[in-house]
């Protein structure tokens, strides 16, 4: 045994204010927005109530560029260059929900990619600056025009190239603006070439507020600390949320600071709130996969931001007594300048602390002792409350509990921990933590077997529908005015031009819906191709993969085409063909067609006449259901039905 002797807290650095946790959101609250209520206000308190649960200090979210950005795409407000609409997608409902539940959360926002139009035939943002800029711009003017959202800080191009010309034409618009307010962080990607860039450019190193850089490692570089700007892991965690996940977020949130002075770390992502099978499945801060249940689960990293985030705010100070405990694991300490005081100690295990990335060189954590006196100012706190945390076992877990207060009247300002592996405590003089909880949500249900959606909602909420997953492409509400009739509201597929793309998106356009383990099913769907000639669109069943991976789909799907023929393919990109031929189809023309999917077997129908049957199929076993266009082409979708057997 050993005491880690005399940690004293005196002293505080006057370093830049602290964001100690936040999260970020792409693509990857999607299912969260179609929570039924009491449920859904439940999670968004568990996320952004003060004193609640996560009580997260800042939000991040990406601007929608139509590409696919991991599990998904978002729409841009300017799907073309003449177009602008506030109200697509889901990210300013989250911000304006974060701010009801807390006034000061700060707001981030972040492109991961960007709409075609603005690369004039090149993937690459910066063809022309000062359009990009206006894009960026436009974006956060609207958010306040539309919303009432300030937006705090602004990111370049998320784990990509940065043109040092493009920041600083940035900085001129904003100014222009008059939004001096909106602060730059630069570049989402690593600590270099953005902080030696800084240091060999008066004005970049002038227009650039904060560097942030993803997945550090808690280490930082020397470069980046020369610039004497705020460091933060503007990316980290992305890490299975059970224990091991709420091992490593407990970890980094302490030692980002104490190994590289970062005052802020960011999770991604917020909430897992999309299917599952998507890449980096349940890699959120807590797990909200089923609106159609209404069940959620509120796992350990949320309690394990509230140790720092419920005792600390923006604005608080890092003591310059912070650091390692002889035995492994680390402490840190911040004041709010005023007299209040938090000391929050992590014990993190090798074995129950690896995040997803980098890869963790070996360190031993044991029993121990640690003595903490208080000197100066501090010596005159009488009491600190105490909450623990203990990872691991579930007989010995405990999470977030309220223990007995500390007094130090006869103590002289001095206690001693006794500290075991995988454990976290909080001793603060706030007396305002608390653990929040709501009876339990409803059980966990399966995707519904038999799942129809007619699209005939007049002034929806949400430009998307509900439970359909884009994958490439954008699939929204749209009111056909040239068909008064049974197709007057459509889903109707919006980019005609591929998008300046993030990771490798698909040649074709598809959403996804259902249940992963969907074997034998049918889906049926009314189809209308727009393009004359060369157009086309789809149904599908099995569909094994989506997000970054989305290119390599594999499934069964049911292609017509404009031209006058069908087309049964194994996969996505078109080039496992089971079946083709002729069929009695053309643009501007509604169709209906139904897939069947039975064991080994296929059949397709055109209009309720058999098109094609018993094809052979293979692979994949399982997978969603599937709609689509051939290429980055206006079509639309009505009537979507399926029924399902696992």
């Amino acid at each position: 045994m050993v005491v880690a002797g005399n940690l004293c807290f005196s002293c505080w650095t006057n370093i830049s204010p602290i964001y100690p946790a936040m999260s970020k959101t792409k693509a990857t609250s999607r299912l969260l927005v179609n929570y039924p209520e009491p449920y859904r206000s439940e999670i968004l308190d568990y996320l952004f109530k003060p004193n609640f649960g996560a009580s997260l200090h800042i939000l991040k979210v990406e601007i929608g560029g139509d590409g696919q950005t991991t599990d998904g795409t978002e729409p841009s407000h300017m799907h073309y260059a003449l177009d602008e609409n506030y109200f697509r997608g889901y990210e300013w409902w989250l911000m304006k929900e974060a701010k009801k539940r807390n006034p000061n959360i700060t707001l981030i926002g972040l492109p991961w990619s960007f709409p075609g139009w603005l690369g004039k035939g090149f993937n690459w943002p910066y063809v022309n600056l000062q359009l990009t800029a206006y894009y960026i711009v436009t974006w956060i003017v609207g958010s306040k025009h539309y919303h009432d959202l300030d937006i705090d800080y602004i990111g370049i191009w998320n784990e990509r190239a940065f043109d040092i010309n493009y920041i600083k034409v940035l900085r001129r618009m904003l100014n222009h603006q008059g939004l001096q307010h909106v602060k730059i962080i630069a570049s989402d990607n690593l600590w270099e070439p953005i902080s030696a860039s800084m240091l060999l450019d008066p004005e970049l190193l002038k227009v650039i507020d904060v560097i942030g850089a993803h997945y550090p490692g808690t280490l930082t570089v020397k470069d980046a600390r020369l610039t004497k700007k705020k460091l933060w892991s503007s990316e980290d965690f992305s890490t299975v949320n059970g224990d091991m996940g709420a091992g490593c977020w407990g970890r980094i949130l302490n030692q980002n600071y104490v190994n590289g002075y970062m005052t802020s770390t960011i999770a991604w992502n917020l909430v897992a709130s999309y299917y599952q099978q998507l890449p980096y499945g349940r890699c959120g801060l807590m797990t909200a996969q089923e609106p159609w249940s209404g069940h959620y689960v509120v796992e350990a990293p949320i309690w394990v931001s509230a140790h720092t985030t419920q005792f600390t705010q923006p604005g608080w100070y890092y003591l310059k007594t912070v650091g390692h405990l002889e035995r492994g694991g680390s402490y840190v300490a911040l004041t709010d300048g005023l007299g209040n005081l938090t000391v929050i100690v992590e014990t993190m295990s090798y074995k129950h602390s690896k995040c997803i990335r980098p890869l963790l060189p070996y360190f031993n954590v044991s029993h121990q002792f640690a003595t903490f006196d208080l000197k100066g100012s501090f010596s005159q706190i009488q009491e600190l409350q105490v909450w623990y945390t203990k990872l691991g076992k579930p007989s010995e877990r405990f999470l977030f509990k309220q223990l007995d207060s500390l007094w130090l009247l006869d103590s002289g300002g001095s206690f001693t921990l006794e500290l075991q592996e995988d454990e976290l405590f909080t001793l603060t003089t706030l007396t305002s933590g608390r653990k929040g909880s709501f009876p339990p949500p409803p059980k966990s249900q399966r995707f519904p077997s038999v799942y129809e959606d007619n699209f005939n909602i007049d002034y929806p909420f949400f430009s998307e529908a509900p439970n359909f997953a884009d994958q490439t492409g954008v699939f929204e509400y749209y009111v056909n005015m040239e068909d008064p009739g049974d197709h007057r509201f459509t889903l109707r597929q919006v980019l005609n031009q591929r998008p300046i793309t993030w990771a490798a998106d698909a040649f074709n356009t598809i959403s996804v819906i259902g249940d992963y383990s969907w074997s034998n099913l049918t889906i049926k769907c009314d189809v209308y191709i727009e393009t004359p000639e060369k157009g086309g669109v789809f149904i599908a069943g099995r569909v094994n993969k989506g997000g970054i991976l989305i290119r390599s789909a594999r499934g069964i799907f049911f292609w017509i085409f404009a031209n006058g023929t069908y087309r049964v393919t194994g996969d996505l990109a078109g080039w496992i063909i089971y079946s083709l031929g002729h069929a009695d189809v053309t643009a501007k023309k509604w169709y209906t067609l139904t897939l069947t999917l039975n064991g080994r077997f296929s059949s397709g129908k055109l209009n309720g006449k058999t098109l094609w049957k018993n094809i052979s199929v293979n692979f994949p076993e399982n997978g969603w259901a599937a709609i689509g266009t051939h290429s980055f082409e206006f079509a639309q979708f009505d009537n979507f039905h399926v029924e399902a057997s696992h």
